[in-house]
């Protein structure tokens, strides 16, 4: 793409005109007439909170994933806690994670009273480093949680294999990653445990939600269990058949983190755009990779040979030895001009949360913190209009152009 004519333009942060009139989001929701109507469908049911859309788009999503099972949660966030739980963490046990995440995939790890221990990544795909996993992994390790940044899934089969010879549990987080494959197997039916969410910048949404996939009957028992308040409803059920309705017995220290009817009615609905989703996001995202690779600079994110990913992000690393200034001046400057960036993620380790609770500091994992200071995430949602995409390589070319090195 030439940059006739671009070069040294007045930027918007400057008092130029911006690029676009009105704000581009890095997400948002898609909502069609289709999903209002099952929605309100729902809403003139007898069920509105737990009923039969829960079944039916649990089973959808794990049928679509290629898993026997899926739980629904009333977020991602709680789907991760669930998983913990199933998995069995607790107090002196330890689970491996990585830093280039939202704090929930560590917290869920707190929140069972064990200890996260986190692994720099590798340098390409952003995704945990397996090869410093393998170093942490103790006596005490009982899970891996790795996570498929953006979209990009993590190498399973070593992970896996790791898994296998130790005896860990292998937690997913694959809320960035519904419908990516990995050597041509869909994400979500491979790991022990797959944890997805539907909030509204994923693929799908429920409003909020998540769902944790498994093929381990006890697993699903454990997590439907801790969904509602620790009353197995299996139990209870069979309890209603043989005598007595309304007994129930509170079997561990659960919440209520159900998902309800009217939230899987609109996931059930949106789940039937789902592949048309993925695919529009593969086009804007081999649109953008072909723009970035002629604009010095901008390095694109990386996809390997053996995996596809479901692009929830599209996070671009800026080359900070090519240009004469860092990664807030150009984030200011690309939001002047109307575009909604975002950065993802400042590391878990240099919360404060985890600073103060387990002395954590600058340094430790230094890929993780590197990529940090680089990554801006453009805007990448599946409703976007060639207009819209066009905006954005014209945006960052704008800005990284007038930011140039000349030498």
């Amino acid at each position: 793409m030439s940059s006739t004519g671009l070069q040294k333009q007045a930027l918007a942060i400057h008092g130029g005109t911006p690029v676009r009139k009105t704000n581009l989001p890095y997400g948002r929701q898609s909502i069609n007439e289709d999903d209002i109507e099952a929605v309100v469908q729902v809403l003139r049911s007898d069920w509105i909170t737990t009923g039969p859309k829960v079944d039916e788009f649990e089973e959808a999503v794990a049928e679509f994933v290629g898993a026997k099972f899926g739980v629904a949660f009333s977020s991602g966030t709680a789907a991760l806690h669930g998983a913990a739980f199933a998995a069995g963490l607790g107090g002196g046990d330890e689970a491996i994670t990585t830093p280039m995440t939202f704090c929930a995939t560590a917290n869920c790890v707190l929140y069972m009273g064990a200890t996260p221990v986190f692994a720099d990544i590798d340098a390409d795909t952003l995704n945990i480093d397996v090869q410093k996993v393998e170093e942490l992994v103790n006596d005490r390790t009982k899970a891996v949680l790795p996570v498929d940044y953006s979209g990009h899934p993590v190498d399973l089969d070593p992970i896996l294999a790791l898994a296998e010879k130790r005896g860990l549990v292998i937690i997913e987080d694959a809320c960035h990653a519904l419908g990516a494959e990995y050597k041509g197997r869909r994400v979500g039916g491979l790991s022990h445990m797959t944890v997805f969410s539907f909030h509204p910048v994923k693929h799908i949404t429920t409003g909020e939600g998540g769902m944790v996939t498994t093929n381990n009957p006890e697993f699903a028992r454990r997590l439907r269990m801790f969904r509602s308040h620790g009353v197995d409803p299996e139990a209870r059920r069979r309890q209603a058949e043989v005598s007595d309705p309304w007994f129930y017995e509170m079997e561990a220290l659960g919440f209520n983190y159900r998902l309800p009817d009217v939230a899987c009615a609109l996931g059930l609905s949106q789940l039937g755009r789902l592949e048309g989703n993925i695919t529009r996001r593969r086009e804007i995202a081999a649109f953008y990779t072909q723009a970035f690779a002629e604009i010095p600079g901008v390095i694109p994110p990386t996809e390997l040979a053996d995996v596809r990913s479901a692009w929830h992000l599209y996070p671009i690393r800026l080359d900070l030895d090519r240009l004469t200034t860092g990664r807030r001046e150009i984030f200011k400057a690309l939001r002047a001009e109307n575009l909604q960036v975002n950065v993802h993620y400042i590391p878990v380790h240099l919360h404060p949360y985890y600073r103060e609770r387990f002395s954590y500091h600058r340094g430790q994992y230094p890929v993780a913190e590197g990529a940090y200071e680089t990554l801006i995430s453009l805007p990448l949602f599946h409703s976007m209009t060639s207009r819209d995409q066009n905006d954005v390589v014209s945006a960052v070319q704008k800005v990284v152009e007038y930011y140039a090195d000349p030498t």
